[in-house]
């Protein structure tokens, strides 16, 4: 995978983001643990990046850095749900304006692949976030079946529930038992998808190799019963805060609006056009290229037929103790 960004330019939205952060390091081989405003001492010995402040909303601003550059991961969104809720026509503007704009720049500048990070949340959208989500793996799909021979690939990737983000439930729990609780759980019955940052983000840059355009990938990943997360973390956790894991409550608030009991990455409908890789699911897209004929052809194919959704409920989940190992092998409860 090294051999296929070698002497690429490549461009990083969203920087700063707990994504867009690890790709980059990840991309760098280096360690990145600053903000913006840092970024560039960060790196100062390293002469082959260099960073940037613009708005995704700014088209002319964005297709002026996609200049000579041979792949763009988008990775920059609005993705907090209650905010996108509150705020609907500004997660239009940057999550579906926004994606619009990084096509038009790719296109103009003749770049050679994009890859957009989408979210579990695009599948049977309930929030605004979600659905903003969805329209960007479909402007990714239709801007992919316009494009001629010779054009950008444009594709999406969709992951679930990345454990430690900005975010995620752990910091809230961790923050819970350190004050001695009691830590707040929706539902027993909830069921989420799992994976480290450090995974998710290999598998997005695996996957931007794999690209033939126009597809969404959707990678593959553990199940857990949130309750069995708070009540791990509490045994986990507890000791080190001098406090008793049997002093520490769990105390059910309820769902929260257009919340899921169990994560979905790909429903009934997806499933159609689906196959199965070693690491992932691809889903082909519904309409074909208008100017150019894609012959999807993926290394490591397991099925080219799929049975069932790819939801959290339809699997097993990791048992405490698989859980608590996942946990302590990913730094997660540092």
């Amino acid at each position: 995978m090294k051999s296929f960004f070698k002497d690429k330019r490549v461009l990083v939205t969203g920087a700063c983001g707990t994504v867009g952060r690890e790709l980059v390091r990840q991309l760098l081989d280096n360690f990145l643990v600053c903000e913006l405003f840092f970024l560039e001492d960060c790196f100062a010995d390293v002469d082959n990046v260099s960073f940037f402040l613009a708005d995704v909303r700014d088209r002319d601003k964005i297709s002026r850095k996609m200049k000579h550059m041979d792949i763009v991961f988008h990775t920059a969104a609005f993705k907090h749900v209650i905010l996108c809720e509150r705020s609907p026509f500004e997660a239009v503007q940057t999550n579906i304006l926004g994606i619009q704009n990084i096509i038009n720049g790719a296109i103009e500048n003749h770049v050679q692949r994009v890859l957009f990070t989408s979210s579990d949340k695009a599948v049977n959208p309930t929030n605004v976030m979600g659905a903003s989500k969805l329209m960007g793996e479909r402007l990714m799909a239709a801007a992919n079946s316009n494009s001629r021979e010779g054009g950008p690939i444009f594709t999406s990737t969709r992951f679930g529930n990345v454990l430690g983000s900005r975010g995620s439930v752990i910091p809230i729990f961790q923050e819970q038992i350190r004050g001695g609780g009691p830590v707040t759980l929706t539902d027993p019955a909830m069921t989420r998808f799992i994976m480290s940052l450090k995974e998710a983000i290999q598998l997005v840059i695996e996957s931007a190799g794999e690209a033939l355009g126009g597809e969404v990938f959707i990678t593959k990943m553990s199940a857990i019963r949130i309750k069995d997360l708070a009540e791990v973390m509490i045994r986990e956790l507890a000791p080190g805060y001098g406090l008793s894991p049997e002093d520490i409550e769990i105390i059910h608030i309820g769902n929260k609006p257009g919340e899921k009991m169990y994560e979905e990455l790909m429903n009934e409908e997806e499933i159609r056009r689906a196959w199965e890789l070693k690491k992932y699911f691809v889903l082909m897209p519904a309409w074909g290229g208008i100017y150019r004929h894609v012959d999807y052809q993926y290394s490591n194919v397991v099925n080219k037929t799929v049975i069932k959704p790819y939801n959290s409920a339809n699997h097993s989940p990791l048992s405490p103790g698989e859980l608590a190992e996942f946990l302590h092998t990913h730094k997660l409860l540092q």
